[in-house]
């Protein structure tokens, strides 16, 4: 046996002196510290990276673009993630109950998902800007302004956090299932059960848009392709290709490939957890909380690598944050700065 656990004669609930108490599944001490230091650091990560993209867009001007402005407000997804839902989460996963009571388990169930979805929403609205973007460079300004980006981030933020605390709050995720849920009751539990319908409708919320992300940027590839293909035909018979609008593709171009990786990265950590919750859900919850809990942290983990992504991919970033951490913009105003290079 793994001397991680304790014997079965120890025995503990999460609230000694209630009756209908859950029990706890206790930790040794030194995997319990290694525990909320792993998970604490991917916490803080997750806060202070996707705040460097948030401060990084917003001061710094050349930055104000319609694609910008959706990546900041994917980064607030991110930020809003690891600031109001990974601490309660870490304590959870940690002492293996739930201690800040129902209501505020509902309201985090609810906060989880709205902000998960967000995200994606945001990453599918990404690859359409892209795509529009790599097809009509040139008339690209014209269609897709700060306003379209801004109804695209109103459409994400406002569907996903009306459909989640609308039917969670309702009591419309598990209607029908009254005696599974009174049977997985008890103090210390926070565990939402979803009946089937609503399963389907939030997987197909979720894999509905990443199904359309990969037709996009399949497309977006295969026309950036194709565009180098004439680009370098052209190049051959008329010299042109250092024109303007060669310029604007091989930059639009540059610009889709780099976005498409937060969109794979997203594919990677969220794919596992998403096919389990599925699963589970068609085969009468038989899937154990142990393998639940190492599959939505491994999603979690998503929020943080974002700004890692960004700090490798994108030069523009990196010099961002360079000014940020050297806390030049306190003392000069590097607002109006050149971040990119042609």
């Amino acid at each position: 046996m793994n001397s991680t656990f304790v014997d079965n004669e120890d025995l503990q609930y999460c609230f000694e002196n209630m009756n209908e108490s859950c029990y706890k599944t206790p930790l040794s001490s030194g995997l319990r510290v290694s525990l909320y230091i792993v998970l604490g650091l991917l916490v803080i990560f997750t806060v202070g990276g996707n705040l460097m993209v948030v401060v990084s867009i917003v001061y710094f001007k050349q930055l104000h673009s319609p694609t910008h402005f959706l990546i900041a407000s994917l980064a607030c997804a991110d930020f809003g993630l690891g600031l109001t839902v990974l601490p309660f989460s870490t304590v959870r996963s940690v002492e293996t109950c739930w201690y800040f009571g129902e209501i505020f388990c509902r309201f985090h169930y609810c906060l989880d998902v709205s902000l998960c979805q967000a995200s994606i929403f945001h990453l599918c609205f990404i690859s359409v800007d892209r795509y529009v973007a790599v097809n009509n460079p040139l008339i690209y300004p014209i269609k897709f302004t700060v306003p379209v980006s801004g109804m695209f981030i109103a459409v994400a933020w406002i569907f996903s956090l009306v459909i989640n605390f609308s039917v969670v709050f309702t009591g419309s995720n598990d209607k029908e299932m009254q005696e599974l849920v009174n049977g997985l009751s008890c103090a210390g539990s926070c565990q939402i059960i979803l009946n089937k319908m609503w399963v389907v409708v939030s997987s197909l919320l979720y894999f509905i848009p990443f199904f359309a992300m990969i037709m996009l940027y399949g497309r977006i590839f295969a026309v950036a392709k194709q565009q180098v293909r004439m680009i370098e035909m052209m190049s051959n018979n008329t010299q042109s290709s250092n024109n303007y609008s060669d310029r604007v593709g091989r930059r639009e171009r540059k610009a889709a490939k780099t976005l498409g990786i937060p969109v794979i990265a997203f594919l990677v950590f969220w794919s596992p957890y998403l096919i389990i919750v599925t699963i589970d859900a068609f085969r009468n919850f038989i899937i154990p909380p142990l393998i639940f809990d190492i599959a939505i942290w491994f999603a979690y983990s998503n929020s943080a690598i974002n700004p890692l992504i960004y700090s490798v991919f994108y030069p523009w970033f990196r010099k961002a944050m360079k000014v940020i951490v050297s806390c030049k913009i306190f003392h000069l105003d590097c607002s109006t700065m050149s971040l990119f290079s042609e």
